[in-house]
């Protein structure tokens, strides 16, 4: 199970970066992705990284203001955010890709719904 935490209530303009980690399994196996919900909206998934080569993906809504990243020496992937808008506002949470998928980012590749997420609000 996957848990995303690091999420809180910032102004516009300021960063928080959040964590993704698991104890059941190498995140070095699977790609992980990030996603936000608002309610009433479908998910987007706005970030990936590989494990296979290690290679980004990033939706355009957060290009150049999000990094992803992976520690695996700690087991977590990273989603540093920057330069944080109001629309950033959802519900935070990782997710691994659906089986057969396994290492890939590949728009159309289904993930999982994921573990508990994490808030965060953005707000002057």
């Amino acid at each position: 199970q996957l848990q995303a935490s690091g999420g809180g209530s910032v102004q516009p303009g300021e960063s928080l970066t959040l964590s993704c980690a698991t104890s059941t399994f190498s995140l070095d196996v699977y790609a992980i992705g990030w996603f936000r919900q608002v309610p009433g909206k479908e998910r987007e998934k706005i970030s990936c990284i590989s494990s296979y080569d290690g290679s980004t993906y990033y939706a355009d809504s957060v290009k150049g203001r999000f990094t992803i990243s992976k520690d695996s020496s700690k087991n977590t992937v990273y989603l540093e955010m920057t330069r944080l808008k109001v629309e950033d506002t959802a519900v935070y949470y990782c997710a691994t890709p659906r089986p057969p998928y396994r290492e890939e980012c590949y728009d159309g590749i289904p993930f999982a719904p994921g573990g508990q997420g994490t808030q965060v609000t953005v707000s002057s």
